[in-house]
C-alpha cells in the first residue's frame, strides 16, 4: 500500500512540473511590421498607361517567378502578372516575401 501511494505522489509531483517552464524558454513573438509607403496607405493611385490604379485591401500571394516589374512609380516598383494579359486586370507592389499588394482601375 506505501507503495501505490508513494507512486501516486511522484507521478503527481513529477506532471506538475511538466508544464512549468521558465521565462527564459518561453517563444518570443516577433513583431515585424511590413511598410509601404505612405501614399499608397492613403489611397493613392499609381499611373501606368494613363490610367490611374488604385490599391485595394487584397494582398495576394506570388512567387517571383509569377510575375516581372513593368515600373516605377514614385520610387516604388510595380509588377504585372506573367499570366495577364492587355488590358490588365491588375498591377502589384511588393508588399513582403511573396506577397504583392494589388492595384485596380476604377470603374
Amino acid at each position: 500500500m506505501v507503495k501505490r501511494w508513494m507512486v501516486f505522489i511522484m507521478a503527481l509531483a513529477l506532471s506538475g512540473c511538466a508544464g512549468m517552464h521558465p521565462a527564459s524558454e518561453t517563444p518570443e513573438i516577433q513583431v515585424t511590421q511590413l511598410s509601404e509607403a505612405e501614399w499608397i496607405h492613403n489611397g493613392e493611385p499609381i499611373e501606368f498607361e494613363n490610367e490611374a490604379w488604385y490599391p485595394t485591401d487584397e494582398l495576394e500571394n506570388l512567387l517571383d517567378s509569377e510575375v516581372y516589374q513593368v515600373g516605377k512609380y514614385r520610387d516604388i516598383v510595380f509588377y504585372l502578372d506573367r499570366a495577364d494579359v492587355r488590358p490588365f486586370e491588375r498591377i502589384y507592389t511588393r508588399f513582403g516575401k511573396n506577397r504583392y499588394r494589388a492595384f485596380e482601375k476604377q470603374q
